[in-house]
């Protein structure tokens, strides 16, 4: 069990009284994380790495710092890790990159379940002479099945682009057996962690990825996407930058101009805070010490599917709510993120109601209109309504949003 009084005291961003329930739109920082980034922007000037000045040296170790830890992060080496702007940006770059390895009548698989940021740069592809083929989320159940890609690969199949847990259902997919069969076909895998990553450990190896996007600012972190590739995958590779840059050297060469210096040099704040509340939560069980940090995410996710519970069995409380995604709350199949509709009120009315009533959430596609339309929604409704959780939230919260839903529930028509 987490101590929620120690965790929320780390988050200075909690302490103004709203219900933060917007999470996958981006978390709250943590002090190490703050700390970090205001330290580094009020010390030595954050110049060009590779001169021989100290102030040159220092840049140079703390993005290489950021880089380490980042991979920590994912499982990766940092010469593996690129640090942009965004995931969108950074897969943008990325499907460029791939592209002067392909022919013309090569392939990509995309879903209509991701998030636009791992659909768009491979559809545009389709402009060079890539053929672009759809594998398609199953409406009943809201997720990507292994049996409906299958027929989808094929010999001129290059790379198959896919979410492990889709931003607007919750459902985690077998990312393990998923990657096993696009290798197979002698594909590659790119796959968006960026839902995940919060809630659960991140292997990169042990899920047989190829390339793995995750968003530091909804870990915690600075606002800056964090992309995993293959060594041999992107010194193989074409980024679009100077050609000087030596292929030995990946995040030279998809970072042009490098990443904002003074949020590289935050993104180890996110390490230092999971491994203080690792120590704490542990030494009250009696059991601190060194240990993988994959077990404070395990920690989380008992937490957080506590939490889901709570609301799952609070908005299926009424027939009025429409709630997309497993029914359970089992930490195995879902993280804490639930979406939903009241039958006839508009999803932007029910999210700006819970914003008077102090809670804060989001309504609407969540940049990934392809999966509204594909999960048959009605488009009166404007899109969907979600409520994404973090390991900071309390019960209290899930009750205020609860208590803040209930009018809106209990003036909805039934649904014939």
């Amino acid at each position: 069990m987490l101590d929620l009084d120690f965790v929320r005291a780390a988050f200075p961003a909690l302490e103004g009284g709203w219900a933060h329930l917007d999470n996958a739109g981006g978390t709250a920082a943590p002090r190490a994380v703050i700390e970090r980034l205001q330290a580094a922007a009020a010390g030595s000037p954050m110049l060009a790495r590779g001169g021989p000045h100290r102030s040159s040296r220092e840049a140079g170790e703390s993005y290489a710092a950021g880089h380490a830890a980042a991979a920590a992060l994912l499982g990766g080496d940092p010469d593996e890790v690129i640090l942009g702007t965004s995931t969108t940006a950074n897969l943008d770059l990325l499907a460029r990159a791939l592209r002067p390895a392909w022919s013309a009548g090569d392939e990509v698989i995309v879903t209509d379940l991701d998030h636009e940021a791992n659909i768009g740069p491979w559809r545009r592809l389709a402009a060079t002479g890539i053929d672009v083929r759809e594998w398609r989320a199953r409406p009943e159940s809201a997720t990507l099945e292994l049996d409906d890609l299958l027929p989808l690969l094929g010999p001129r199949t290059r790379l198959v682009a896919f979410t492990h847990c889709a931003n607007v259902v919750g459902a985690i997919h077998e990312v393990a057996a998923i990657t096993r069969a696009i290798h197979d076909a002698g594909a590659l895998a790119c796959v968006d962690g960026v839902a995940l990553a919060p809630h659960r450990a991140v292997d990169v190896r042990a899920l047989g990825a190829d390339f793995y996007a995750v968003s530091l600012y909804k870990i915690f972190g600075p606002h800056l996407g964090a992309l995993y590739g293959r060594r041999e995958l992107l010194e193989g590779a074409s980024p679009p930058t100077h050609d000087f840059l030596a292929a030995a050297s990946p995040p030279l060469r998809y970072e042009p101009g490098g990443a904002p210096p003074e949020l590289v040099a935050a993104v180890g704040g996110i390490l230092d805070y999971l491994d203080a509340l690792d120590q704490h939560t542990f030494a009250l069980r009696g059991d601190a010490g060194e240990a993988p940090r994959g077990r404070i995410f395990a920690a989380i996710a008992d937490h957080e599917a506590a939490l889901c519970a709570r609301l799952l069995d609070g908005l299926r409380a009424s027939p009025r709510v429409r709630v997309v995604g497993p029914a359970s709350a089992d930490p195995e199949r879902r993280i804490a993120l639930v979406t939903f509709t009241i039958d006839g009120v508009p999803s932007a009315e029910v999210a700006a109601h819970l914003a008077d009533a102090g809670v804060a959430l989001r309504s609407g596609h969540f940049y990934a209109p392809r999966a509204i339309a594909a999960l048959g929604l009605d488009p009166a409704a404007g899109g969907l309504v979600r409520v994404s959780l973090a390991h900071y939230n309390s019960e209290e919260e899930i009750d205020r949003a609860l208590a803040a839903l209930a009018p809106l529930v209990d003036r909805a028509p039934r649904s014939t």
